[in-house]
């Protein structure tokens, strides 16, 4: 145990103590099975999530993986049985790789919040955040919100092909290699000198060697498909500088909630795919308004979020402890509707919801 952390039996009682005013918010209490398929985990995130989750194997049900969050399990759960609307609660330990020694922990406290509803998002988004608030107001976070939607409607209102979007959306959580994609499809850095002349054979109408034994798990056809994709993409103009410029400012855009509001009412007239998730950032912040927040004095950040897993699709948030840099958010959610059309076998429901991790609450003070 890390110096200064609090013991387990200190922690699980914090978390009751927590869970209490999610419990009189109506929440059910759940609880999810320590190991998971991780067959469904990599559907969902891809081989990245091994980076960050303890792999085992069973002999009968295959590889698994300790839960690395709840939302996944209660999600399955709510999709085969859940009433509609529906609020839950839960409390356990997830499990997360550490790359480095410091005070994160690979395993912690979970106490979460998560509301399935059809009506009113704006309402229901006011309501988690606000919720949260309440929780951790004794002590005086920083609460951070952004806002997924913003981002995708983005990427798909830039003129350029359906496949240098998806591929854009696909590393919109990895901001490093969106960036590089941006660059080369924006026409700001070069063409890598093995794509180029590859490109160029392809184009030529030159066969490639085909000598060699076939290997790797992609079948040949796999493998012209991708071929013809590269001379594709190599025949299309780059994206516009104008629309490169309107996204980074979008990417960047971090004031107080207001001013971000009225800043993307801006940038929405010249770029038209804004002013629908902006409609709903400002029935958000009015819904937070009726709540008590302060939304005046609340902080948005467009790219917040983007390192995190990857279902949520709209509002996000986070508080965090400013005198302790170190610590990781306290609590952090968002909403995930795009989650449960993917978990629901054709049924989808929307839904946000939240996480507090209380060892961090019991270390900063917090404590009946």
């Amino acid at each position: 145990m890390p110096d200064g952390a609090p013991d387990k039996a200190a922690v699980r009682a914090e978390g009751l103590r927590l869970q209490a005013a999610f419990l009189a918010a109506g929440a059910v209490p759940v609880d999810a099975d320590i190991l998971q398929p991780a067959e469904t985990l990599l559907d969902l995130y891809g081989e990245d999530i091994r980076a960050r989750a303890f792999v085992t194997s069973d002999p009968l049900r295959g590889e698994m993986m300790l839960r690395p969050d709840f939302t996944l399990p209660v999600v399955l759960g709510h999709m085969e049985n859940g009433a509609d609307p529906a609020r839950y609660t839960y409390l356990g330990e997830v499990f997360r790789k550490q790359d480095h020694r410091g005070p994160r922990r690979a395993e912690f406290f979970q106490l979460g919040y998560e509301v399935f509803a059809r009506d009113d998002p704006a309402a229901r988004d006011a309501e988690v955040f606000a919720l949260f608030a309440q929780v951790l107001a004794p002590l005086c976070l920083r609460p951070v919100t952004g806002d997924f939607g913003i981002l995708i409607a983005a990427v798909q209102g830039l003129h350029t092909t359906e496949r240098r979007k998806a591929a854009l959306m696909r590393h919109l959580w990895r901001p490093r290699r969106f960036r590089a994609l941006l660059d080369r499809f924006g026409g700001r850095s070069p063409v890598p000198p093995a794509r180029a002349e590859l490109v160029a054979s392809l184009r030529s109408g030159e066969p490639l060697q085909q000598t060699a034994p076939w290997i790797g798990q992609r079948s040949p056809e796999e493998m012209q498909t991708r071929m013809a994709a590269l001379v594709e993409d190599a025949a299309t103009p780059p994206i516009s500088a104008e629309e490169v410029v309107l996204l980074e400012q979008v990417l960047a855009l971090r004031a107080k909630s207001p001013e971000a509001l009225a800043r993307l009412q801006a940038m929405a007239t010249d770029f038209p795919s804004l002013r629908d998730p902006t409609q709903r950032l400002k029935s958000r912040l009015a819904a937070l308004a009726e709540r008590g927040i302060a939304v005046e004095a609340l902080d948005f950040e467009a790219s917040y979020g983007r390192t995190t897993l990857e279902y949520y699709d709209g509002f996000v948030f986070g508080f965090y402890a400013e005198a302790r840099p170190d610590l990781p958010p306290v609590a952090s959610g968002g909403r995930y509707d795009a989650l449960t059309a993917r978990l629901g076998r054709g049924a989808s429901i929307p839904a946000v919801g939240g996480v507090i991790r209380p060892g961090l609450t019991l270390q900063l003070g917090g404590g009946a």
